[in-house]
């Protein structure tokens, strides 16, 4: 019996001017899956979605934005430097690579509201 499809796993993100975040997140190597205004789907590897949601108008997007957390994906095939080069070169802050204790080598990058992309792959 086929096993009823659920959805996987996503996060939306409240950005400030979508068709910058647009061309940062397809800088990266996202693909943009679905346009329906105020939401822009994306995908990275065919498996990871991220939801850029442009907020209402007169809702002010203030402070640092989600402080504390890191949103993951695995780097692909690529790795995590190819990562980290297209990032430097759309401008945004990368840190790293760095080889974790658990096993991996990571970068964070940084997206234009200050959200932080955490690259992976095995060490």
């Amino acid at each position: 019996m086929d096993k009823p499809q659920t959805m996987r796993s996503f996060v939306k993100l409240l950005v400030t001017d979508a068709q910058d975040s647009v061309r940062f997140y397809e800088g990266l190597g996202f693909e943009r899956v679905a346009s329906e205004p105020p939401i822009l789907r994306l995908q990275w590897g065919g498996e990871s979605d991220v939801y850029l949601v442009s907020p209402p108008p007169g809702l002010k997007l203030e402070g640092r934005k989600g402080m504390g957390v890191l949103v993951g994906f695995r780097a692909g095939s690529d790795g995590v430097d190819a990562v980290a080069a297209k990032a430097a070169a759309l401008g945004a802050p990368v840190e790293g690579p760095t080889v974790q204790p658990w096993y991996t080598r990571e970068v964070v990058v940084t997206d234009p509201d200050g959200y932080r992309l955490n690259f992976i792959e095995p060490a």
